[in-house]
């Protein structure tokens, strides 16, 4: 198996019983009912980061994590990104629970930063695919003012999202979970994030936004995470 360097974190365990399982696919059974609110009222006992883990893994269903809370279509946009995949015109979102959590709780409104993360599954010639493995890092100005804020993720039909092309490293497959949809999406609910909902946030690493490069070169070879 691949060893990762320590800065990437695995998903914290996720061992769900009957009962929950159940209770998740009631929930989200609920939410796509004609009379539903688009805001979910979720008051189940299990971690929200489970629940939003388990129906990506489960149902036909992706996320995005925002900051906004009345956004009724998502529409295609053009990013700025280095990677094929991220630079196309599109509807961006996550087959991750965990990923999208950080983007509705990061507020890069108030705070400005840059972001530097990222969600793996390694998988195996012999068919193991491992948990997802995460890097979650932001500017280190802005690291130093906790720039926390409530946030929403959105839960969206995959039907039209395409997912990124693994990649290959040796004998292992890196698989990301990032899906794009060329054309706009309706949501079919959103859930209110608390920045203590998600598991990782004292793991939030900060870095040097003059050496993002040095970052991103470490993150795709396993090398040691840049000194400061």
């Amino acid at each position: 198996m691949m060893v990762l360097p320590e800065y990437w974190r695995a998903r914290p365990p996720m061992k769900l019983d009957d009962q929950t399982r159940s209770a998740f696919d009631t929930l989200l059974m609920t939410i796509r009912s004609p009379a539903a609110t688009l805001l979910i009222p979720y008051t189940l006992m299990a971690p929200k980061w489970q629940f939003l883990c388990y129906i990506v893994e489960h149902h036909a269903i992706v996320l995005h994590g925002t900051g906004d809370s009345n956004i009724s279509t998502f529409e295609p946009r053009q990013p700025v990104d280095l990677n094929p995949f991220g630079n196309q015109r599109a509807v961006y979102a996550a087959g991750d629970g965990l990923s999208p959590m950080f983007y509705a709780i990061v507020d890069r409104t108030r705070y400005p930063m840059s972001i530097n993360n990222a969600c793996v599954r390694l998988a195996e010639e012999t068919g193991y695919v491992s948990e997802p493995y995460y890097v979650f890092s932001i500017s280190q100005t802005a690291l130093a003012q906790q720039p926390w804020r409530t946030g929403f993720v959105y839960l969206l039909p995959s039907e039209s999202f395409a997912v990124q092309l693994p990649q290959h490293v040796g004998a292992y497959e890196i698989r990301v979970p990032q899906f794009a949809s060329p054309i706009a999406v309706t949501p079919l609910a959103r859930l209110e994030i608390l920045p203590d909902d998600f598991p990782f946030l004292s793991d939030i690493r900060g870095h040097e936004d003059t050496r993002l490069h040095e970052y991103a070169q470490a993150m795709q070879t396993g090398g040691p995470w840049p000194a400061s």
